[in-house]
């Protein structure tokens, strides 16, 4: 037995428009979107009634992928506390490289991205910052100086 390859990134939002034209602005491509249910999808994530909407992005030079999910039923439940800090167990955050880390945070802002504080330097190699992007998901970037 061998392991392929990591598929994808799977997040669950709560405007799924808003959160494609989000990483869309980052750079991803949108592969496609459609809707999900019925009993294989229930068997499979554990739940009961399922009816989903998803969209895939891929990373424009192909390999990495982002599925985004908006749950219609059940309703997709809350944090809590609100926007748990990185370091709560189970919390994921999803990183990007890019190559110009100011303009980056500034095209994500006019889409409802907050930085968790500032930007700082790594091994005087790399820039990088944590934002809050749509449905609280931590959002990192990297940028190599």
């Amino acid at each position: 037995m061998a392991l392929l390859r990591m598929d994808n990134v799977g997040i669950v939002v709560d405007d799924l428009d808003a959160a494609i034209a989000f990483f869309e602005e980052l750079g991803l491509v949108l592969e496609g979107r459609g809707e999900v249910a019925g009993d294989w999808v229930d068997r499979t994530v554990g739940l009961t009634g399922i009816h989903c909407a998803i969209a895939m992005l891929r990373m424009p030079d192909g390999p990495g992928r982002l599925e985004l999910s908006q749950y219609h039923t059940p309703i997709a439940s809350e944090p809590t506390p609100p926007n748990p800090p990185h370091n709560v167990l189970g919390t994921h955050r999803v990183m990007f490289a890019v190559d110009d880390i100011d303009d980056t945070i500034e095209r994500l802002r006019r889409r409802g991205a907050e930085l968790l504080d500032g930007i700082g330097e790594f091994d005087g190699g790399f820039r990088l910052c944590y934002l809050r992007g749509p449905a609280g998901i931590i959002l990192a970037l990297a940028q190599q100086v």
